[in-house]
């Protein structure tokens, strides 16, 4: 279905809220998903939406209009949030102070001394260890044969992010689990208990490493300055914090969701196992095909027009990435996972200013992982149905249950 771009009439007012509550999480689980987005998308690429928790919302469900937003920064900014959540007229903890929480030139200064540790050289430097780790987690998965893949896939990104962070031996299993609490916890009591538990560890952490740097991640935030001045304390535990959350959940919930996919697509696992499709090009893809991070929220700076809506300053514009992703008008076949997709501009990772800063090691553990599965694995076979999280920030499963069956002969890749 294509996407009219006619300009819509400029509206005298609030636009009255569309009866589709898109901050509910059921909705992304539902199997008429595409059908329900591209009609709303059909009937207006920006639309006056309700929200649970934030009151009404402009709610962006085009490609184009949301690569406008995405890179207008001046226009459409952070600080009064960068997600839904936070409740309609409350500023978030950390705005002005977090990467993810400030514009340009500031959210640069925040983003330059995590850089080196995250671009590409970096990820390649922590390749060879994260390509060991993958295959020693999925021989010991293969080894139980049931699993849940939850759990066989979260150990990778909690043990890479304790190794940019260079976590004291000591301590790795004490953060390991604190971190899985903090982020993958089943409930908001565990996760809060969890951070509340791992805010005073890096704050230790940090005062120890200002008085005696290291060449980590922790070491290298806590001695930077900007203009001279080094950043307050409660500032590089928030950054920390804020890079540790995406490390760990967008590496976790796409590798989930890009296996359920192909469990439930098996001749796109043997395109991949048997080399016909690259992985590359197939991870971009799964990246664009699951948009497990469903949205992102800016608020106006100034009156504009946006899709023939007239945006009032303060106003809230949230952009859905997973309808972007899936527009007819900018991905050919939206709806189906085409491995060798080219080109493949999804904004899965964002856009912008705030392109994802870890997105290089992100990629490289997950190209990791999937190819140790693909490895080992010969198929995988559901023992029970998924069960989906309640999260419209990282949207991925809690559990999938299944068993793996070997591969009789398995090559390096």
């Amino acid at each position: 279905m294509a996407t009219s771009t006619a300009p819509r009439p400029l509206t005298s007012g609030p636009a009255p809220a569309a009866p589709v509550d898109l901050s509910d999480p059921a909705l992304w689980t539902r199997p008429d998903l595409p059908a329900v987005v591209d009609r709303l998308r059909a009937a207006g690429p920006v639309q006056r939406t309700g929200t649970a928790d934030d009151g009404p919302v402009w709610s962006v469900l085009s490609y184009d209009l949301a690569v406008e937003v995405l890179k207008d920064a001046a226009t459409y900014s952070s600080e009064g949030g960068s997600l839904l959540g936070a409740g309609a007229g409350n500023t978030p903890v950390g705005a002005g102070r977090m990467m993810a929480l400030t514009d340009p030139p500031r959210h640069r200064e925040l983003r330059a001394p995590a850089t080196p540790f995250l671009s590409p050289g970096g990820a390649r430097g922590a390749a060879p260890g994260i390509t060991e780790l993958s295959h020693r987690i999925v021989t010991t998965a293969v080894e139980r044969g049931e699993v849940d893949l939850v759990d066989v896939v979260s150990p990778l990104p909690l043990t890479v992010m304790c190794d940019l962070l260079d976590v004291p031996d000591q301590d790795r299993e004490m953060v390991v689990q604190v971190c899985d609490d903090a982020f993958l916890g089943r409930t908001a009591q565990e996760r809060r208990a969890g951070h509340q538990r791992l805010i005073p560890y890096l704050m230790h952490q940090v005062m120890k490493r200002r008085a005696d740097p290291r060449d980590d991640l922790i070491s290298m935030m806590a001695t930077y300055r900007i203009a001279g001045r080094l950043l307050p304390v409660e500032d590089v535990v928030l950054n920390l914090d804020n890079i540790v959350v995406g490390g760990v959940q967008t590496v976790r919930h796409t590798a989930v969701m890009g296996l359920l996919a192909l469990v439930r697509h098996p001749d796109l696992w043997h395109r991949l196992q048997s080399g016909e499709a690259a992985m590359g090009p197939a991870l971009d893809e799964l990246l664009r095909w699951t948009s497990v991070g469903l949205h992102t929220l800016r608020t106006a700076t100034r009156d504009t027009v946006l899709g023939g809506h007239d945006i009032r300053r303060g106003e809230r514009v949230v952009v859905w990435t997973w309808a972007a992703n899936h527009d007819p008008a900018a991905f050919d076949r939206p709806h189906d996972i085409v491995l060798d997709r080219s080109p493949n501009r999804h904004v899965a990772l964002g856009l912008g200013a705030h392109y994802c800063i870890g997105a290089p090691l992100a990629k490289t553990e997950l190209s990791a992982l999937f190819t140790a599965l693909l490895d080992r694995v010969e198929r995988i076979e559901p023992t029970g149905p998924v069960q989906y999280n309640r999260s419209i920030i990282n949207f991925g499963l809690d559990h999938f249950p299944v068993r793996l069956l070997a591969r009789r002969a398995h090559r390096s890749r």
